[in-house]
């Protein structure tokens, strides 16, 4: 049964734009569903709630259905409720938020879905230019509730404080980004143009200079950070062909080698003019296009892989070739067969406007908004009046000067024009003729070489449409029972936000001595069942197996991760050389974070130097770690000195962590290997499972193409955890008793009193 009660992220709103339905509220008092102490809860809110959060569910309009949603969606108005009786909605940080929110939810009414050449035209005039960007995204689904989307928003400003105050926006992209390729890229997305982005990004991405950081932008995907890194003029699209060997980057070294030497025998034969179609039939590795000579469909800017792209637009004439280019599908040699420049408007326009008409351009129609409204709101010019503004228009308008003072005294008796006269009116509300003048003054832009009745005319244009648009804001509310539903949702669920942070989530971290009461008192449910301590190695083959086997047997392992492996010294004598020591110095912070770690450092003499000269390098190098705090336990010079042509002190690091014996073996492959030492329960390892009763020794299985060595040392006896064990499960179950708790405490104080004659309105199954 779908329980969801709250509440869609603020991008959800858009679903709401083609249904906009007109609904008149009255005054007359209104059937409540249930009273929570003296407050009622509306039989039409809870209606409308249920409907839009269950009408898909099977269950729907059952009575187990509605009475199960109504002892959610009453234990939810409790908490609000309370939120509202401790002042809560009175504070300047939660009316600012919901404010925020009201803008953005009122968008989806202040505009218009039809297609208009004005949108059409911008998104050419865009696909003139394309963008280079970075961005960095935090993820929230458009049907998130308020709780998650203000936590979202609340990281992209703190994110934006960052780069804004110096950061490097890649280095915050690396470590913040939720989108999964920034770790790799640092939040680079390349050159793209119109129609690529979601046009929320794509607006953002064109409005932002090049080197600046827009502000946070929402998109279907969640909260973005843009940087602009560059702009320039469209290329176009492109057309070529290419003869493709594939190449992965988890294939075997020796494979890669030669998908190489491949690609290069034939870029060179190509060189020599050998024919193309030919080679491209016989050695292609594309069988999609190797067929029809190795063609592509046409593509612009951001539609290839990026090495593929540039690699392709730096060809200049058909039937040049481009040397062997790397993508993680293989190596590619592109020929060129022509270049099309953005086309002309008239040629796109058809294609444009289909396009636009699928995405939320259509919803920023302004120009059919304020035609509609004007209707809709009775907007009613007095010509009187507005010719007598107009009469105000002079050349001091029009060099931004003009200077008007309002008149406080009402117009004379018989006088129908004046500074106080009626200018228009939108439904019954009177604008007057000197509200408009102040807006002239404060909104004048000098425009040299305008008429000043036009300019007049642009400012009683702006004027008009603004105070439309905030008429039609003002009576939202009253206008649509969408928009003025969503508000509450949004205003209620920033309230529970609150509150269920101060007294459920935050509470169950903070309250460790609860916590332990509370984990004490029901021990019971967090046990370890049958388990075991052992090893489990993977390999890809057995031999790979039997080497890991015998690696093991040893105990230590080879690093090489960060390990210089030898130190150089002054000529002839025992003195680090100053160059050393950095490396010196990482290998020391290495050891310091691992004590498992030994170094053994080896000296060496260059012919003609005596054994003590060796012996003193290794040495030196010791002491040299052990200055920088490396406990003296972990190093060891060598018992034996060697002699070397360089003079220097060789290092030899192992470690008891089996991620090192991974690391070695997995250098061809990297899931050659595969090595878990700890306990198991069942479920943990598929493998361990079907052993967990066998107990202690050494079993060999053959899984799923895998071959493993497991090793149980012990079988540990089941019995209660600890609260370091189970504090993930445990905080969560504390919480959830916490809100128990505390929906009871509200129950007691705001009884809770059901109106089942309404309720059974809902019940139609």
């Amino acid at each position: 049964m779908h329980k969801r009660i709250l509440y869609a992220g603020p991008l959800a709103v858009a679903l709401l734009a083609g249904c906009q339905t007109t609904k008149s509220l009255t005054s007359a008092p209104q059937p409540v569903v249930e009273t929570l102490g003296t407050t009622a809860v509306p039989a039409a809110e809870f209606a409308y709630v249920y409907r839009k959060n269950n009408s898909t569910a099977p269950e729907y309009g059952t009575k187990a259905s509605v009475g199960e949603y109504l002892d959610l969606y009453t234990n939810f108005k409790l908490k609000v409720l309370e939120a509202e009786q401790r002042g809560l909605d009175t504070t300047r940080a939660f009316r600012q938020e919901l404010e925020g929110y009201k803008q953005q939810l009122a968008q989806p009414y202040l505009t218009e879905k039809s297609v208009t050449d004005q949108l059409v035209r911008e998104a050419y005039d865009r696909m003139g230019q394309e963008v280079n960007a970075s961005h960095v995204l935090i993820r929230i689904t458009p049907d998130a509730d308020p709780k998650d989307t203000l936590v979202a928003y609340q990281k992209i400003v703190a994110l934006r404080q960052r780069v804004t105050g110096g950061e490097d926006f890649g280095k915050v992209a690396s470590e913040t980004s939720e989108d999964p390729s920034a770790r790799e890229n640092g939040g680079k997305l390349g050159y793209f143009t119109a129609m690529q982005m979601v046009y929320p990004f794509e607006s953002a991405a064109y409005k932002t200079k090049v080197g600046e950081v827009s502000q946070p932008v929402r998109t279907r995907f969640g909260y973005h950070l843009i940087k602009v890194n560059d702009m320039r003029q469209a290329q176009g699209e492109i057309k070529v062909a290419h003869l493709m060997i594939r190449a992965t980057p988890g294939m075997p070294k020796a494979d890669s080698v030669t998908a190489k030497k491949k690609i290069d025998e034939l870029y060179a034969r190509l060189k020599r003019q050998e024919n193309w179609e030919k080679l491209v039939a016989q050695f292609s590795e594309d069988a999609g296009s190797a067929a029809n000579g190795g063609e592509l469909p046409p593509f612009g800017t951001g539609r290839m892989i990026p090495s593929f792209e540039e690699s392709a637009f730096r060809l200049q004439n058909p039937g040049d070739l481009a040397a062997p280019v790397s993508t993680p599908y293989g190596w590619h040699i592109i020929k060129l067969i022509e270049k099309q420049p953005v086309a002309k408007f008239e040629d796109m326009e058809p294609s444009l406007k289909s396009k636009v008409s699928k995405d939320s351009r259509s919803e920023l129609n302004r120009s059919a908004f304020l035609k509609r409204i004007r209707t809709e709101n009775s907007f009613t010019e007095n010509k009187a009046s507005k010719d007598y503004v107009f009469t105000k228009a002079d050349t001091a308008l029009v060099n931004g000067r003009f200077r008007y003072t309002a008149l406080p005294a009402p117009a004379k008796a018989g006088k129908t024009t004046g500074d106080n006269s009626l200018l228009f009116t939108i439904k019954d509300k009177p604008y007057l003729v000197k509200d408009f003048l102040t807006y002239a003054q404060q909104n004048q832009k000098a425009r040299p070489g305008s008429e000043p009745r036009y300019t007049m005319q642009q400012l009683y244009d702006q004027y008009v449409d603004q105070q439309l648009t905030e008429y039609e804001k003002a009576n939202l509310e009253t206008k649509y029972e969408d928009y003025r539903m969503l508000v509450k949702e949004y205003r209620d669920g920033i309230l529970l936000f609150q509150l269920m942070d101060e007294k459920v989530w935050s509470k169950a971290i903070e309250d460790t001595v609860g916590l332990q009461k509370f984990f004490t008192e029901n021990q019971s449910k967090y046990q370890w069942g049958p388990r075991v301590q052992g090893t489990v190695v993977s390999a890809a083959t057995a031999r790979l197996l039997a080497q890991a086997q015998a690696q093991m047997k040893n105990g230590r392992y080879p690093v090489k991760n960060g390990v210089p492996a030898t130190v150089a010294f002054r000529p002839g004598t025992a003195d680090i050389l100053k160059g050393a020591w950095s490396s010196l110095d990482r290998l020391a912070s290495q050891l310091q974070a691992d004590t498992t770690l030994n170094l053994v450092v080896t000296g060496r003499a260059k012919k003609g130097e005596s054994a003590a000269v060796a012996k003193k390098r290794a040495s030196n190098v010791v002491l040299y770690l052990t200055s920088k705090g490396v406990p003296a336990r972990q190093l060891s010079p060598a018992a034996k000195t060697r002699t070397a042509a360089d003079g220097s002190a060789q290092l030899a690091l192992t470690g008891t962590n089996p991620a090192a014996l991974e690391e070695t073996l997995n250098a061809q492959n990297p899931l050659a290997i595969q090595i878990t030492q700890r306990s198991f329960v069942k479920g943990d390892n598929k493998v361990m499972d079907g052993l967990l009763d066998r107990g202690p020794g050494s079993y060999p299985v053959q899984q799923d193409g895998r071959y493993y060595a497991v090793t149980i040392d012990k079988v540990l006896p089941a019995g209660p955890k600890t609260l370091a064990d189970a504090r993930g499960q445990a905080t969560s179950d504390y919480q959830n008793y916490l809100e128990k708790q505390w929906i009871t405490q509200l129950r007691d104080k705001y009884p809770v009193k059901l109106n089942q004659a309404e309720i059974d309105k809902l019940v139609t199954k």
